[in-house]
């Protein structure tokens, strides 16, 4: 599979970030499978393009699916709570979100019922002096990030919902080690929850990091239908 000279449909190579321009290469890939090694489909993909001082971007469905924390929706078990509340949630053009049984038992499974419903209670609250988003800064990360299938995600995960990885800021220290070992190259790589609504980074916690990385990957470059490209490469241009 071929790194792209190409942006996806709909979206620019080429991105301008306090004063320099930055080109955004998408990687293609096969389908990943939860038994697949992350680490070697991004050697298999990018070494052969990388240059020192790359930043490589990774959407963070395809670490969930390697640790296991993608599950089949018809499969996921769901109580009385998860069928009350997601009753009340709404859908967005980004997805289902918690707006059915399944997801907000995944939700549930992550943080706890108790939170879950404080994070109702208060987000009630909060419409009434009409502040939206409550629900989520108060459930936290973990329950922002889940994803829900869509019909145009790529099969099999068109019929899947997703964790947020679990230790993403380890995984990029151990791609970056091993370029740097392997490849003498010195490369960073970020783990970054991405749609067409909003950015979160899942990797660090560095003001100065978050700030650039929102900006680079503001207009979603890698996408989230059927694109294959769960990768992309970012590169100062000069």
């Amino acid at each position: 599979m071929p790194v792209l000279k190409e942006p996806n449909l709909g979206k620019n190579l080429e991105v301008k970030i306090n004063g320099k321009k930055f080109l955004r290469f998408p990687v293609k890939t096969q389908t990943i499978f939860e038994n697949d090694n992350l680490l070697e489909i991004l050697e298999k993909e990018t070494k052969n393009f990388l240059k020192d001082e790359d930043i490589v971007i990774l959407a963070e469905s395809v670490l969930a699916i390697v640790q296991k924390r993608s599950f089949k929706f018809s499969e996921i078990k769901f109580g009385f709570w998860a069928k009350f509340l997601s009753k009340y949630v709404k859908k967005t053009k980004a997805g289902i979100g918690l707006s059915v049984p399944q997801t907000m038992q995944l939700a549930i499974n992550e943080v706890g019922i108790l939170r879950i419903l404080s994070a109702s209670f208060f987000s009630v609250i909060f419409k009434i002096f009409k502040i939206k988003g409550a629900f989520y800064i108060l459930a936290g990360e973990k329950v922002r990030g889940i994803d829900g299938p869509t019909e145009n995600t790529i099969p099999p995960y068109n019929e899947f919902a997703s964790l947020i990885p679990q230790n993403s800021k380890k995984f990029s220290l151990e791609a970056e080690n091993f370029f740097k070992q392997k490849y003498n190259k010195k490369i960073k790589f970020f783990v970054v929850d991405a749609n067409d609504i909003g950015v979160n980074i899942l990797s660090t916690k560095n003001k100065k990091e978050v700030s650039f990385l929102k900006k680079l990957i503001k207009d979603n470059p890698m996408g989230q239908d059927n694109q294959s490209t769960p990768f992309f490469i970012c590169r100062l241009k000069k």
